[in-house]
This record gives structure tokens, sequence and C-alpha cells, in this order.
């Protein structure tokens, strides 16, 4: 090539070029903002589009921050040259940083700058881009608000973004949002009829909320009242006067529908007469006639013949009125398919939902259930074996929860102060029950009511006395933090870490306790005892030992049901007092002295407290009251409880 070319190819090259750079620039977010300066400065609802589209079209990285900032008010004009800035406050002026490279660009005075301050239709404009770039965002945080974000406000626009999104997402929770999410937007308004039945369809295998809420969304109906059904309506379904809604309710229908005339009522008819009174009557009907209904009917007939008032519509108008014309709901959502879709599929996000909400008021109740076993067995075996009412039985409870918050005190690890805390609350109540038996209730054997008199005393004493160490303010007993959440099955179904761990521990004392009435000799010595202590004893076993051993093995249960029940009750002096009574019918309904009876009565309380409290959730002193009738009719059939036990507790 010859040297004299170089030149000219060089300056061919510049001038093509740069058109094209300078074409470049003039898509950036400078160019743009000035480009739409006026729309930037005073922004407009149903205008900002096109400048919004052009900055999300630039691919500018600058954009982002922009629109957030532009959200935020925190973009501010310059009056002399008409450039955009991000300022703050600085003296008595402001700092200015370029919208571009975010550098800064000096100082400016309050007076040459202008706050641009959009209104809530166009920060809402502004949200729904920024949400673009937050779904593809680096930080999990700002993808997930992002997904919020189109949650609480979908639209169509934001479908080919989320999908977009999909393809580089990198989280399995979040790529499993997405997804529901983009079958979700997809359902309301996809593009075609059969892209929306398809993620209808999909959609009907899911539980949650949202999901309910969008299906219930498509299905939205509203009145109407015609002559006939209109042709090509949706129609949900007809509705019957005096069935669907009341004639009254229908007959209102028609006349805000301007199909009917309002039906005149005594005081607007009253008000009529009173007008046009004229010489001491109404149209020839002295006004001495007005006081009797026949009197009213013919001077309003007489106006209404002159053509004063409207006519009064009778019972046989209403009558006729309602007969010549049809009431109905008709679907918002033209499409009769896509409508019949949402309804089989919320039929069947219904019955799925039915099934797991039985499960979940499944394992409340088992719970709970667990829950009131051990707060009972040690009450079963001390009223079965010794037919002692022990109104203290509480108070073990509450004794076995504080030694669980003193010795968390000592021991800071939440884990190993568990593991010491539960025997040494079983050795703590075990000699507070002995000594209790030793002292007082070995006095007062078959002598119930002297019985229940001197252990309700203790039980007050007990409480005062916690008071007094303790003070009167609730104590934490801190669970590990191994038991803190829930296992979550879905969005029906779920239960606490701690209630699964005290089931599992009502499950390890029930097994432990039959091993030893079942297995040992101690257990032999007890069941002897209880079925016939006056034989027993001629067989060498002693009685009063074994009731001693007995008040003490019930009393340490129940302080290792306290510890269990501090962690997720308050810990005061008084929570023994709110297990008492239920402990009382656990053991009666299910039958005393019996380790079976008791889980059954236990079973049956908790799933019948927890049944009432799911018909009347708003009440729960309603529901305790109802449960007690309940137990009450219940030992009229039934006095020896569901699991009979032959024995000196049973009366034999």
């Amino acid at each position: 090539m010859p040297r004299a070319l170089l030149p000219a190819l060089a300056l061919l090259l510049c001038l093509i070029t740069a058109p094209l750079a300078a074409l470049a620039q003039q898509t950036g977010l400078t160019a743009i903002l000035q480009q739409y300066s006026d729309e930037v400065a005073k922004p407009g609802r149903q205008t900002v589009g096109d400048l919004i589209g052009a900055l999300v079209g630039s691919g500018d990285p600058a954009v982002p921050a922009f629109l957030q900032a532009w959200a935020d008010r925190e973009v501010y004009q310059r009056e002399s040259d008409g450039q955009f800035y991000y300022a703050k406050k600085d003296g008595d002026g402001f700092a200015l940083t370029d919208v571009a490279t975010g550098e800064s660009a000096g100082t400016a005075p309050s007076g040459e700058l202008d706050q641009i301050r959009p209104n809530g239709g166009v920060r809402r404009v502004i949200a729904s881009a920024l949400v673009q770039f937050q779904l593809s965002d680096p930080e999990i945080s700002n993808r997930i608000a992002a997904l919020d974000s189109i949650a609480r406000s979908p639209s169509a626009d934001q479908i080919e973004p989320l999908r977009a999104s999909i393809e580089t997402e990198e989280d399995p929770g979040v790529l499993a949002r997405k997804k529901r999410l983009d079958g979700m937007l997809t359902a309301s308004f996809g593009a075609t009829p059969e892209a929306r039945i398809a993620a209808i369809e999909a959609l009907s295998s899911e539980l949650s909320v949202d999901v309910r809420a969008v299906l219930n969304q498509i299905l939205t109906s509203r009145s109407g009242v015609a002559e006939t059904l209109p042709e090509g309506a949706n129609i949900a379904r007809e509705l019957i006067p005096g069935e669907d809604l009341t004639e009254a309710e229908a007959y209102a229908r028609l006349v805000s529908a301007d199909l009917a005339r309002p039906v005149q009522s005594r005081e607007q008819i009253k008000a009529a007469l009173t007008a046009n009174i004229d010489g001491g009557a109404v149209v020839g009907v002295p006004v001495g006639q007005l006081g009797t209904e026949a009197g009213r009917e013919r001077a309003y007939a007489a106006l209404a013949e002159a053509g004063t008032v409207p006519p009064r519509v009778t019972e046989e108008d209403r009558e006729t009125a309602l007969a010549s014309h049809v009431f109905y709901e008709e679907y918002t959502e033209a499409d009769p398919a896509i409508t019949a879709a949402a309804e089989d599929a919320l039929k069947s996000v219904r019955t799925r939902v039915g099934m797991w909400q039985a499960l979940d008021f499944g394992l409340d109740s088992l719970s709970l259930a667990s829950i009131y076993f051990l707060a009972a067995i040690g009450l079963a075996i001390t009223f079965g074996v010794m037919g002692v009412i022990n109104m203290a039985h509480g108070e073990f409870i509450m004794m076995g929860a504080y030694t669980g918050y003193v010795v968390q005190q000592i021991i800071p690890d939440y884990t190993l102060s568990l593991i010491v805390a539960l025997p040494l609350a079983f050795m703590i109540t075990f000699a507070a029950g002995v000594a209790m038996e030793r002292l007082v209730i070995r006095w007062l054997y078959h002598r119930p009511l002297e019985t229940l008199l001197a252990t309700f005393g203790i039980s007050i004493a007990l409480q005062q006395l916690a008071k007094n160490i303790f003070g009167t303010q609730a104590r934490p007993l801190t669970s590990p933090h191994w038991l803190d959440g829930a296992w979550i099955i879905n969005d029906v179904a779920g239960i606490a870490n701690i209630r699964i761990a005290i089931f599992v521990l009502a499950l390890v004392f029930l097994c432990l306790i039959l091993f030893i009435l079942n297995k040992t000799r101690i257990g032999l010595e007890v069941r002897a005892v209880t079925q016939n202590p006056g034989m027993a004893a001629s067989m060498g076993i002693n009685p009063d030992k074994i009731n001693m051993l007995t008040f003490g093995l019930g009393s340490g249960i129940a302080g290792i049901a306290g510890i269990a029940i501090g962690l997720y009750a308050q810990v005061t002096s008084e929570m023994g007092a709110n297990y008492i009574v239920q402990s009382f019918m656990t053991v009666v309904v299910g039958g005393v002295g019996n380790v079976w009876g008791t889980l059954a009565g236990a079973a049956l309380i908790g799933i019948l407290q927890k049944g009432i409290e799911w018909m009347n959730p708003s009440n729960t002193l309603a529901a305790q009251t109802y449960m007690i009738l309940f137990i009450i009719l219940f030992i009229q059939f039934r006095p020896k409880g569901i699991v009979a036990l032959k024995g000196r507790a049973a009366g034999d």
C-alpha cells in the first residue's frame, strides 16, 4: 500500500468512528438525563415511562444507583447549566457528586440547586424499574427484596425480567421462589390462555397463602342483575332471592341498577304528607284521618295520582320486579376456561391445605398432650398408689423449673446446664417429696379432706417461699440453641423444636416408668401395694416404705416436668397452679394409678383443648370452661376413667 494513502485512510476512519462514539455517548446516563431534562425535573406518572425505558435500555451501570437516589429524592438540578447531581448538605451549601461517575463535582450554594421530588406514582414506577436490576444483584438480600416487591405489586411487565434472572440464579431457595413467582405472574398475566391455564394447573400443587391469593384474584366476581343473563358473560353463579340473598337485598340491587322504584319508608310517606298539607287536608283527605294507616294510604295515593309524589311500591310490585329479573355473579376474568382451571386448582389446594391443617392440629395436640402427660404422670403415681390428693404437686413443677434457672446462672453453657439440671431437679424434688410424705402425709392417710387442706397450705407456703427467694418477676429458662426455631414442614404445618424435645422427653419417661413398674422389684412392690396393700404386707412388703418412695418418685418426675415446661413457659412462683387442674383432670379422665390411663387422659384433654381453641380461638377462658364441662359429663358416664384400675385408688 502506498505511504501516501495512509493519512487518507486514517482521516476516513476518524470520520466514520467519530459519529459512532458520539452516538454511544448520547446513550449514556448523562446524555439521557439531558435529553429528558424536563421530565426528570418534573416527572409525571403518565409520561415518565419513556424516560424509564431509555434509562433501563441504556445498559449504563450507573442507572440503578440513579434510580434509587431519584426515588429517595437525593437528586438535584443546578440552575446555571441544567446538569443533575447527587447532593448532600455541606455547611451553607451542598457537596455535589457526579451521577455518572460517582466522583466529587465540587460544591454549590443552596440557591443554585433545585431538589427533584417525584410523587408517589412516579416513585412506584421507579421501584418497578429498580426491581429489574435487583433481581440479578450480587447481594442475595437485594434479590429477596426485589421478589418481595414483585409479590406486593405484581404486573405483566415483571415477567420477562424475572425469567431472565432465573437463568443466572445460584441460590436454591431464591431460585425456587423465583420459579413460583414466575408461575403466579404467568397465571395472572400470561400472554396466551394456554400459558395461563398451564401455570394455574401447576399452582394446584402449592400450599402458600400468596398462591391461594392469586387463584382467588383470578376468581374475583362482581354482582349483576338484568332481565336475562347477559350473553357471552362468564357467569360464576346465579343467585336466587330468598336463598342466596334476602329479598330485601335483591330488591335493593334492582333499585341501585335503576331497574325498580325505591320502596317508600313510613318516614318518607309521613314527610310527603306533611309537606302537602293545604287547608287542613291533603288532597281532600282531612288531617284528622291521617292518624290511621288507611287514611295515610288514601292521601298518599291521591298525591301520587296528582303526580306530586312517586307511586307507592306495593308488595306485589316488589314480587313482580324480583320475578322478572335474574341476579348473578360474573367473573371479572372473561375466559371461562381460565376460571374453570382456577376453580379446580383452588379446590385441590384447599383439599391439600385441609389435610396439612389436620396434621398441624395433630402435632399441636400431641405436643400439648406430652406436656400434660409429663405434668400429670407423677400425680398419677402418687394418687393411684396412695390415694393422696396432693395440691402441692404444681409447686414441685415450679421447684424443678427454678432448679433449671439456678443451674443456668452457674453454668452458662445452656446444653451442659440442661444436662446437669435434669437429674438435679429430680433429686431435689424427690427429696422434697420424701420430706413432705414423712413429715405430713404419713399422718393423714385415709383422711382425704385433711390431706387436701394440708397440701393446699403447703402449696401456698412454697409459692411464698419462691417469691421471697426469686421475687415476683418471671425468670428465664433458656433452651439450647439447637432447640431454637421450628420444624417447618410447609407453609401450613410446623412445630417448634422445643415441643418436639418435650414430646421425646415424655416418650422417654413413659418407657422408663413402664420399665420400672413392670421389670423391677420396686415396680412389682408398687403394683402389689396398689392392688392389695394388706396382702402385700403379708408377703413381706413394707407399704410405708413403698408409699414414701412412690411419693418421692412422683415428686421427682414433677421436677423434671418443670424444666421441660419452663423451657417455653414463664418461670414464676405461680406456674405450678397453671397445671394442677389439668393434671388432676388428666389423672381422673385417664384412670387413677395407671400409666396408660394417664397417657390416654393426656391425649384426650390435649386434643379436646386444641379442638375447642380451634373453634373459638379468640376466647381461651371459654375454651377451658367448655373443656371442664366436657370432663364433668365424661366422668358421669365413666367415673373410673378411660382405663379403669382396680385397687385402693379406685375405691375397691
